[in-house]
């Protein structure tokens, strides 16, 4: 993620059909089956053993599961490492803005949450969900356009994390912002000449907002944000991958929520 403004975006890369539709690996379809996301059907490759598991799961809920050959699985998932079993249908469900606040009422907690500017990556956006996921966040927000979406790769990297952490898909980032704003949670952005994010108090309702390695934050974005925040770049060089960057702040406003007195 780099600390660099910029209004500069890159055009994303057009999307297998089969990654929107197929979860692979024996970890994020488990946790899909566990979860109660939407799956249509569980294919095992009859090549791989200790599915059982999986497969009785997935009958007990009625899914059906169909044996297939593993070259078949490896074209069913696009080449990626399925370990013997794949899922149709998304690695997680979309949810509404008001539900990621709804998350946070329900738990009788201040909002914790993080928005994504321009993360094209896949790897980076499940990376994303999988530490906000483990920090107690309550939910992720990604753009329509111009974003990383649930694909396979992202329900990959997060190790299953996206079949149960919330995430929000928004026709604009800037409106939900100012939603947000209205809803008392803080929005902060990152910045070479921030404040330093070890002297903000986030045990309010808080958002990051976590912009693209190569362009950072959107112009209109970085201008909505409430705050800057500075991380210290004391090697040769001045980013932070975005996943990194979003779990240093996410556990230093789980160190506060901790801290006795909060």
């Amino acid at each position: 993620m780099s600390q660099k403004k910029s209004q500069k975006h890159r055009a994303p890369r057009p999307q297998e059909a089969s990654e929107n539709e197929r979860i692979a690996g024996r970890n994020p379809v488990m946790e899909a089956l566990r979860s109660g996301a939407a799956v249509d059907t569980i294919y095992v490759s009859q090549e791989s053993g200790g599915l059982q598991e999986i497969i009785s799961l997935a009958r007990d809920r009625g899914i059906p599961v169909k044996m297939v050959t593993d070259a078949k699985l490896s074209q069913l998932t696009g080449g990626a490492v399925h370990q013997g079993v794949a899922a149709e249908g998304a690695c997680g469900q979309y949810v509404s803005l008001e539900e990621l606040l709804q998350n946070a009422a329900d738990r009788g907690e201040p909002p914790l949450l993080v928005l994504c500017d321009g993360i094209q990556d896949p790897h980076n956006l499940g990376a994303i969900i999988r530490t906000a996921e483990a920090a107690g966040a309550h939910g992720v927000i990604i753009p329509k356009r111009r974003s990383a979406s649930l694909t396979l790769t992202v329900g990959k990297t997060s190790a299953g994390a996206a079949s149960w952490l919330p995430v929000a898909r928004v026709p604009n980032l800037v409106a939900a912002m100012e939603t947000l704003k209205e809803h008392g949670v803080w929005i902060y952005g990152t910045d070479a000449a921030g404040t330093s994010y070890t002297e903000t108090d986030f045990t309010g309702g808080t958002a990051f907002v976590i912009g693209s390695e190569g362009f950072g934050m959107s112009r209109l974005v970085s201008e909505t944000c409430d705050g800057m925040l500075s991380l210290p770049m004391r090697g040769k060089v001045n980013s932070l991958n975005a996943s990194v960057a979003a779990g240093i702040f996410l556990y230093e406003a789980v160190r506060q929520r901790m801290a006795p007195g909060t």
